[in-house]
């Protein structure tokens, strides 16, 4: 099992714009991400922030007036929040706050062979590393920078994250997977 952070990033380090969109990344739709469907078949739980899950329920949820569209993950998903969100019925969502490793704890018992995805939020995937929870990067990098939003990862990692590798993606993306030898 591994603390895999996994995620899209714009070339100048942002993973979303100073509005918490995400529109700069779907003009890519079916560009990057291919393989994607390997990595979620190897996940067996999901952290993410209170800003990923209010986008998704707002922008795949609840995007049809009075018509809720499915959850779109099968494991279980941890929200890490202080403010209250809108629930989803008849998914396994678990809104948590607090420090992140009871929560890794439980995630672990869940997961049983598979991997925990940490999604969206630089700043909860950040809360793992100084856990020393997180082990490993994998970002895909975007052709485009913005001009400001959500950083990547808003920390100073030591000792250096180790490459595992580097490869491009449909001609545009480049997915860089790192390993962080601090948590492994």
């Amino acid at each position: 099992m591994k603390t895999i952070y996994y995620g899209a990033s714009s070339l100048n380090g942002f993973i979303s714009d100073s509005n918490n969109s995400l529109d700069w990344l779907f003009q890519f739709q079916g560009e990057g991400g291919h393989d994607f469907d390997s990595f979620i078949n190897g996940v067996g739980a999901i952290a993410m922030g209170s800003t990923t899950y209010q986008w998704i329920y707002d922008h795949q949820i609840a995007n049809e007036p009075g018509k809720l569209q499915p959850w779109p993950y099968k494991v279980p998903t941890w929200v890490f929040t202080t403010r209250q969100l809108p629930i989803i019925p008849n998914v396994d969502i678990r809104f948590v706050s607090g420090d992140v490793r009871p929560v890794h704890q439980a995630m672990s018992v869940v997961v049983e062979d598979k991997n925990i995805w940490i999604m969206g939020g630089g700043e909860l995937a950040g809360k793992f590393y100084d856990a020393k929870l997180l082990n490993e990067l994998i970002i895909q990098i975007a052709p485009v920078t913005l001009n400001g939003g959500a950083p990547l990862f808003p920390r100073t990692t030591h000792p250096p994250m180790r490459l595992i590798s580097a490869k491009p993606i449909g001609g545009l993306f480049v997915e860089l997977h790192y390993e962080i030898p601090s948590c492994v």
